[in-house]
């Protein structure tokens, strides 16, 4: 079995501000199967819906974080839906909402709840990880008490390969551990020559993000083109039962545009046979 392939569209949002069917035009002919939001860009879900459907794409899933879901997740959860999209991942947790600050069973009583009205909608709602879960709490990972905490039936798994290995956990091994809980992979790679992060690794969540990251050190890379062992991966994917593949860069790696890296990550893909 050859699973799909979709991109987070984050790999282009500067691409996307500046044209967004010109954009997915690209998307498609590179050779993905679907989309994964952060964001409309403006469109309407019924105007972005009719142009996903122009161009072949599927609306696999987006990225809606707890501040925008929270305060009317009726509607937001809704919007997603008629786009086509069958999940809903949030994308992280800040710093005020993780065990440190010091009431994390409300976080989870909110993603319990917010995991309660996708199953309302029919829409499935997943988690998706940095490394900053693979902290201890009590005896297990972070992210592994979220997910203990809340049903499969209200929360799966988007698991960010990249940040799982940062993390210090084999990325093949976590897909595994959570068999039939994985619908949805992300597919990052990279490369890291010492155990320290560069601060700037977080642009997408806004954290510290005027520090400036040591191109040298830590470089988001291409899909097949880092340290990750993907075919590993991907085996382990396909094993869990997952249903998607989803390419993410969050940045392009030095010398190449994000449509370049999108590209690339799609062809290494192909070439597996994905």
């Amino acid at each position: 079995m050859s699973l799909p392939v979709a991109i987070q569209l984050y790999t282009l949002r500067d691409e996307m501000e500046k044209d967004v069917r010109g954009t997915l035009e690209k998307v498609k002919e590179f050779g993905y199967d679907g989309v994964e939001f952060a964001g409309l860009f403006g469109y309407s879900a019924a105007d972005m819906k009719k142009m996903l459907d122009e161009i072949g794409l599927k609306a696999v899933s987006a990225h809606v974080a707890l501040k925008e879901l929270l305060p009317d997740m009726k509607n937001v959860i809704a919007t997603y839906k008629e786009i086509g999209c069958e999940y809903i991942a949030i994308p992280y947790l800040p710093g005020d909402r993780r065990p440190e600050a010091g009431d994390f069973d409300s976080t989870i009583a909110d993603i319990r709840a917010i995991g309660e009205e996708c199953k309302n909608q029919g829409v499935i709602l997943l988690y998706h990880n940095h490394d900053f879960e693979f902290k201890m709490l009590g005896d297990k990972y972070v992210l592994d008490v979220l997910y203990d905490s809340i049903p499969a039936d209200l929360l799966q798994t988007e698991i960010d390969t990249c940040w799982v290995n940062v993390g210090g956990v084999d990325p093949a091994e976590y897909i595994l551990k959570y068999k039939d809980r994985s619908p949805v992979v992300h597919l990052k790679d990279f490369t890291m020559k010492s155990k320290g992060k560069p601060s700037k690794l977080y642009e997408l969540i806004g954290i510290q993000e005027e520090a400036d990251a040591d191109e040298e050190d830590f470089s988001f890379r291409p899909v097949g083109h880092g340290v990750q062992d993907m075919p590993s991966i991907l085996a382990a994917a396909e094993k869990a039962g997952s249903k998607w593949l989803v390419v993410e860069q969050d940045r392009p790696a030095k010398h190449n545009t994000p449509l370049e890296s999108a590209k690339m990550s799609r062809d290494y893909l192909k070439a597996l046979g994905y």
